[in-house]
């Protein structure tokens, strides 16, 4: 899918930026992932992590407990020194383990621009939770996709292989199997529009003939018109000066930024500000020092995942 740079480029920076990232933490560090997946991007940072400060606690955080045990099965039998504890379940879950604090400072991830996912207020909103449960020592690592030309970004979400396609479909296919629903997959188009003022690629379904679909489970019959367009997703994203507002808006402050070479994706370190309505002040922050906190309830064990189900 090589219209869909993202991967590519956050993999990019984090293979160059790795020490950079270590430099930040003067001693042991504890990783945290949210939404973590199959964990291929974290490997490069697990192994400067570990090469630099040697045993590393990961927590990985995941919806899918399937994804979590494979992946986790993956890391332990690749990294000797590294001490898994993964936690099945949501963001809110993930944020409840942060809140109980930790002896060592983290290092939070929420890598592939995720954060595109939420509506411009939600995205402050959740990253503010998010720093209700750091200390001044941690440190959060967010991908971020910039805003760039449309000639850029709609290939990117209507690519010739048609992934994204089927993904987008994916959404009828669901509402199929568990509304008893009768949508015709062929009878719908993907849509990928770059909304330039927004900042934000939509993508849309596109019924491609007039139509009823019967959704049973919901007892409810929909017509379609041909053309009539299903907004289903929004991708947001970001100049610049909107993550240091983003940032702001949420208690801390832009500490480190990276781009790739193409200058098309960001990494971006945000550090705890001190609380001043309306304005993040950098805190007083000593790398390296740990923080007194609880520590995360489950012992993990190198070379063996821990999987704590919410």
């Amino acid at each position: 899918m090589p219209e869909y740079y993202l991967t590519r480029a956050e993999g990019e920076i984090l293979e160059e930026r790795a020490e950079e990232i270590a430099d930040l933490f003067g001693g042991k560090v504890a990783l945290v992932e949210l939404g973590s997946g199959s964990a291929v991007k974290t490997r490069l940072l697990m192994e400067v992590l570990i090469s630099r400060f040697g045993p590393l606690l990961y927590i990985p955080v995941d919806i899918s407990r399937t994804a979590l045990l494979e992946s986790s099965a993956s890391l332990a039998r690749d990294f000797e020194d590294l001490e898994i504890l993964a936690v099945a379940g949501d963001y809110a879950d993930g944020l409840e383990y942060l809140s109980r604090g930790s002896g060592d400072p983290r290092l939070i991830l929420w890598l592939g621009s995720n954060i595109g996912n939420f509506e411009r207020p939600e995205a402050v909103s959740f990253l503010r939770t998010v720093r209700q449960t750091m200390s001044p020592y941690d440190r959060l690592l967010v991908g971020i996709d910039l805003r760039k030309d449309a000639s850029v970004l709609e290939p990117a979400y209507d690519d010739a292989q048609g992934v994204t396609a089927r993904f987008n479909k994916n959404i009828l296919t669901r509402i199929n199997r568990e509304l008893d629903a009768d949508f015709d997959l062929e009878q719908f188009e993907h849509r990928a529009h770059y909304d330039e003022n927004l900042g934000r690629v939509e993508m849309y379904l596109v019924s491609a003939s007039a139509q009823m679909v019967a959704i049973r489970g919901l007892d409810l019959k929909v017509s379609f018109s041909a053309g009539e367009a299903v907004h289903t997703e929004n991708s947001y994203k970001y100049s610049r000066d909107e993550i240091s507002s983003l940032a702001e808006g949420s208690g801390m402050f832009l500490e480190r930024q990276w781009m790739d070479r193409d200058r098309r994706f960001s990494v971006n370190i945000l550090a705890p500000g001190l609380a001043v309505p309306g304005r993040a002040v950098p805190g007083r922050a000593v790398p390296g020092r740990a923080v007194p906190g609880l520590a995360v309830p489950g012992r993990a064990v190198p070379g063996r995942a821990v999987i704590d189900s919410r």
